[in-house]
């Protein structure tokens, strides 16, 4: 009766809808759906959902590849899933998952360098997966305690996570070494770089966090401290703890400008807090819902997207007037959100 149920569901999605991939939009935005495990694409003009596409279980992050052909999704389940769900977007359908073997609670997601990076919270790892040869390439432990979210730079010599349960972020830089490590093939390969880790304490509940455009700063918000976290790349240190009243806070991002920071809190009111990055201060509480979970930022700036958990829509942001200019109604949960552009 449940597989007759969610047949029934997911052809009443498909029906009627306009096909991204038959339609004129050079970009779309991608909303995770969690508690209906759909991967829905909308029109970012018009804020309405084009269809919706089957995700696979307890899908919390996605991301998708530059080419707008495909996209990723992390089957989280707290531990109990280890797989990451392929999404054809131009298809509209799902085409595998992939299996990660002994690594569990698949989180963080971060597309770079023509791979997939991804955080396994069981496991206290990051790993790699290559799309062109379908294998995971590459694993790193982190040794802390739920490794969640994974942000790469821009020239893939530094990885971020945050991890929860420790408190802590770790910043991974490449290193040069004259090591070995296994290949591809699983042969021994000589190794031209190493990694290495710094832990840098920052408070109770680390999660959300983001690299500033500059690549300067790191800030991250503390969901049980309600703090903010603000360190300097160049030192490795902490140089600020805003006393930010964020507890429950979900994720945090910069605008791509760098000038504000914003901070989605799922508990305890689910306003969106902005800070000003200059003057480390708040410059306003925006009210979106009962709870806020995923930020998603518009390529030029003008616009942020907050997933409302509980609500069941996206909130609209102007970043010019800091208000609530629209509401994307979505299926139940929403939180992951991605921006999807064709080549």
């Amino acid at each position: 009766m449940k597989a007759l149920q969610l047949s029934v569901v997911w052809l009443a999605c498909l029906s009627g809808v306009t096909l991204w991939a038959q339609s004129t939009l050079s970009k779309a935005l991608l909303v995770l759906a969690k508690q209906d495990q759909a991967l829905e694409i909308v029109d970012p003009v018009t804020l309405k959902v084009m269809v919706a596409i089957p995700a696979g279980p307890d899908p919390h992050e996605v991301v998708a590849a530059p080419d707008g052909k495909l996209a990723f999704v992390s089957n989280y389940g707290g531990g109990a899933y280890n797989t990451i769900t392929v999404v054809d977007l131009l298809a509209q359908k799902p085409l595998t998952r992939v299996d990660l073997g002994a690594l569990r609670g698949p989180h963080g997601l971060a597309y770079a360098g023509g791979k997939l990076y991804f955080t396994a919270e069981v496991n206290k790892v990051i790993g790699r997966y290559d799309p062109v040869t379908q294998t995971i390439d590459w694993v790193l432990g982190t040794g802390q305690n739920r490794t969640h979210m994974i942000v790469v730079s821009k020239n893939l010599d530094h990885i971020f996570t945050s991890n929860v349960n420790s408190g802590t972020i770790s910043i991974i830089e490449k290193t040069s070494s004259g090591g070995f490590s296994a290949d591809r093939t699983g042969g021994a390969g000589p190794e031209k770089s190493d990694w290495d880790e710094t832990v840098i304490q920052t408070g109770r509940g680390t999660e959300g966090f983001d690299v500033s455009p500059d690549e300067k700063e790191l800030w991250s918000a503390d969901a049980q401290d309600g703090t903010v976290s603000i360190i300097d790349l160049a030192t490795k240190k902490v140089v600020r703890t805003l006393q930010a009243n964020v507890k429950g806070a979900n994720r945090l991002k910069f605008t791509p400008d760098g000038r504000f920071v914003l901070v989605s809190t799922l508990f305890g009111g689910g306003d969106l807090a902005v800070f000003d990055t200059s003057s480390r201060r708040e410059l306003k509480r925006v009210k979106v819902g009962r709870g806020a979970a995923g930020i998603l930022l518009s390529p030029e700036g003008t616009r942020a997207y907050v997933a409302c958990s509980p609500d069941n829509y996206v909130a609209v942001i102007d970043l010019k007037t800091l208000e609530v200019v629209g509401h994307i109604d979505t299926r139940r949960q929403p939180d992951g959100l991605a921006w999807v552009a064709r080549q």
